[in-house]
């Protein structure tokens, strides 16, 4: 009998024990619910604008008008206008990239060094300022400064200055760059200034006491530390001026091949019809190159906040 009253007891344990268990299991799903409740807005919103679209762009890239299977629209967005909008749109993510992050970087370095406060919070605020500036207001803000009838364009004919009297044009490749740059110097100062404030002065007067030069401190630990910020840099320009549409809609009216516009065009059915798979297969093209860039630049984020934090 007491055998028997001892199993029904360990029995109750073990149950008890689930239960507890069970409990403690439960109230942790329900504290991490709680905890990221504030974030359901932002997935969802994500998935209905970014997930679904994305889906969609995609599913249609490889089916036919009726509805089929097929790698033809993908094959097709190699060739002929449509590979010269990708390399176009490539030469132009390349271009913009590499020279906002010479001149944000160059900026970004006299403000640091410069030790002035005050100086470092105009240049941030107004960074961030011009960083979101951009489409339609921005190409007109361009168009009236330095357009062909523009007011700085006029003030300067009036010296004997014509920016027009060469190569040089607002509607063209040169003005795209000249245009982006706009909001891409802005976007290299906001991301790499931490970089720059990260690099401690223990470091130096380390370097200095070991009998390091100034070349040898750059050499050996300053640009070796700048490195991977730079580089995660160049690839969150690339992508953000690869996949700029209004801006150079508005300027270049179809004038110069870039994908963007060419993804806007067949997907709207404004001039050749019947070829929107074609454009979602270019859209699935931007989606690719856009994640690897972003990708490259996520894992060398990572890297650069690793001495950041220490």
């Amino acid at each position: 009998m007491t055998e028997i009253n001892q199993s029904l007891n360990d029995v109750a344990i073990t149950q008890s024990g689930g239960d507890n268990r069970y409990r403690d299991k439960s109230n942790k799903l329900r504290q991490l619910f709680f905890e990221f409740s504030g974030l359901i807005p932002f997935f969802v919103f994500a998935a209905l604008f970014i997930g679904a679209p994305t889906l969609i762009v995609i599913l249609n890239a490889f089916k036919t008008n009726e509805g089929a299977f097929t790698l033809s629209n993908v094959l097709l967005a190699f060739t002929d206008v449509y590979y010269l909008s990708l390399i176009s749109s490539l030469k132009l993510g390349l271009t913009s990239a590499l020279t906002g992050v010479f001149f944000g970087l160059m900026v970004s370095y006299a403000v640091f060094v410069s030790g002035m406060k005050k100086l470092q919070k105009v240049v941030s605020t107004a960074s961030g300022v011009f960083a979101n500036t951009g489409g339609v207001p921005l190409a007109f803000f361009f168009i009236a400064a330095i357009g062909n009838y523009g007011l700085v364009t006029l003030a300067l004919q009036k010296i004997g200055i014509d920016i027009y009297s060469g190569s040089f044009t607002l509607f063209g490749f040169s003005g795209l760059v000249l245009v982006y740059l706009y909001f891409q110097i802005p976007l290299m100062i906001i991301v790499i200034y931490p970089a720059l404030e990260g690099i401690k002065n223990e470091w130096r007067e380390a370097a200095a006491n070991l009998g390091a030069s100034k070349f040898s401190y750059w050499r050996y630990v300053g640009i070796p530390i700048l490195i991977p910020p730079v580089l995660g840099s160049f690839f969150l320009l690339f992508a953000s001026a690869f996949a700029a549409y209004a801006t150079a809609n508005v300027l270049t009216q179809g004038t110069i091949p870039l994908l963007p516009l060419q993804v806007g065009t067949l997907v709207s059915g404004d001039v050749v019809a019947d070829q929107s798979n074609v454009g979602y297969a270019m859209g699935f093209e931007m989606i690719v190159i856009v994640a690897i860039a972003m990708t490259i630049y996520t894992y060398l984020d990572r890297r650069a906040t690793k001495w950041r934090k220490k």
